[in-house]
């Protein structure tokens, strides 16, 4: 996790938020297991790009049987993936 500090008027919160990864000093990558994904997930992610100055944001989430990542756009611009893992019956308890 790197953190990320926010400034506001003049008053610094030196661990304002925390990233999950920044790759290359370019990308903030954002990981979540849950269920599904929601629109504050995707909230938070611009907000990270916003306060860091970035362009690119990479939300992925673990949960259940699929992995599903999101590139964010500063822009607000977003392109959707989704990977469903296939498995046996026999794998599951």
């Amino acid at each position: 996790q790197k953190p990320l500090p926010l400034e506001y008027k003049g008053f610094r919160l030196e661990c304002g938020y925390c990233i999950d990864l920044l790759v290359e000093g370019n990308v903030v990558v954002e990981v979540k297991s849950v269920e599904i994904l929601l629109p504050i997930h995707e909230a938070q992610l611009l907000t990270y790009l916003k306060l860091g100055r970035w362009k690119v944001g990479l939300l992925i989430n673990l949960g259940l049987l699929s992995f599903v990542w999101v590139k964010i756009h500063k822009s607000g611009k977003k392109e959707v993936n989704i990977l469903s893992l296939r498995y046996s019956r026999s794998l599951i308890p």
